[in-house]
């Protein structure tokens, strides 16, 4: 067996301990979920819009077409939605309470207020639907939504990021079992992707190219290559710090989901579907997150989505050191997620 390896991001300054000596097979990793079942009335369900703040955007299902819209201010609200993106009723950010207040932001150097939106998009009028079995077109709406609301919220003057991101299972941090994600638009910029912001200029000022299309080039036809279709690729980078993690990058360099075309939203939609599907079968519908990492005006930069399964449980020495440990390889974890694909194919 071959000794431990420590492995370092492509990007950031950190570092994963790829614990061969005491490996474990992806299936290792399964357990019998218990679903999250709901006791309360679910606000997120059809006949239940009340509940909620009016939403900023909905998508109607009509005779023959979907048609975007907003709730009305007064009065019933349609229950003939397929998607509903609603401001969070306990947000973290807050729009400003009055004109001129962006100069405010940050006016102390220790603190400022948290301005900004946080939404909610409601994926399914189905309680019980989920994004392993939800159709293709379904999720190509979901996809529209984050783009939508990504297009609106990133043009405000005090918004600096757009995080859109998703926590599925109890375990992940979801607290509704209805399936939704989320988007905060804040006025920083996370140190995460300010670091990774750096190593791309940096990169490129060496090597004069995006350094997240050099990794494609090196994944594509290597052994962590999960799934590729004409518009992106689906791999589990070199040095993940969870069980199973996957990427999904496209192929096309853009520093945001702003100006997705209608194919390149199928096929996000679908190496996304898919590679989930994957993940579902190989460890029993784990608990994740993912997210967007975008930038609004770095244009070297290039957006990509990550997947981090809820498999493991970080302990002292992760969270004292930042230092990582994963006993499932990223060659392993490629290998059986491929093999999930191939045998639905």
């Amino acid at each position: 067996m071959p000794p431990n390896e420590l492995r370092k991001d492509y990007l950031l300054n950190r570092w994963v301990v790829i614990a061969t000596e005491r490996a474990r097979r992806p299936t290792d990793l399964a357990k019998n979920r218990t679903q999250n079942i709901q006791t309360t009335p679910c606000p997120l369900c059809v006949g239940n819009e009340n509940m909620t703040p009016p939403a900023v955007l909905l998508y109607l299902k009509e005779v023959d077409k979907i048609k975007p819209t907003q709730d009305p201010s007064v009065g019933e609200r349609p229950k003939n939605w397929l998607i509903r993106t609603i401001p969070n009723l306990y947000p973290a950010f807050t729009p400003p309470k009055q004109a001129g207040y962006v100069e405010q932001i940050f006016s102390s150097k220790k603190h400022g207020d948290a301005i900004g939106h946080h939404e909610v998009i409601v994926e399914s009028p189905n309680h019980d639907e989920t994004p392993a079995n939800a159709k293709l077109t379904q999720f190509e709406l979901v996809i529209n939504a984050y783009v939508s609301r990504y297009r609106v919220l990133s043009t405000k003057p005090y918004v600096k990021y757009v995080s859109i991101f998703r926590n599925f299972g109890m375990e992940a941090g979801a607290s509704l079992s209805h399936v939704h994600s989320q988007i905060i638009a804040m006025p920083l910029i996370p140190a995460t992707i300010q670091e990774e912001q750096v190593a791309v200029k940096t990169h490129r000022k060496v090597r004069g190219t995006c350094i997240y299309c050099d990794i494609i080039e090196q994944e594509r036809n290597g052994p962590r290559h999960i799934f590729e279709n004409e518009a992106f690729l689906v791999f589990t980078p070199y040095a993940s710090i969870n069980p199973l993690e996957f990427w999904i990058l496209p192929k096309k360099h853009a520093a945001n989901i702003e100006n997705l075309t209608r194919t390149e939203t199928k096929a996000f939609a679908a190496a996304l579907k898919i590679s989930l599907n994957a993940l579902k079968s190989v460890v029993n519908d784990p608990p994740y997150n993912y997210g967007i990492h975008q930038s609004i005006r770095d244009n070297s930069y290039h957006w990509h989505l990550e997947v981090y399964p809820k498999l493991t449980t970080w302990a002292g020495f992760e969270k004292s050191t930042g230092v990582y440990i994963n006993t499932v390889t990223p060659e392993t974890a490629a290998e059986s997620l491929r093999k999930a694909i191939n045998s639905t194919a």
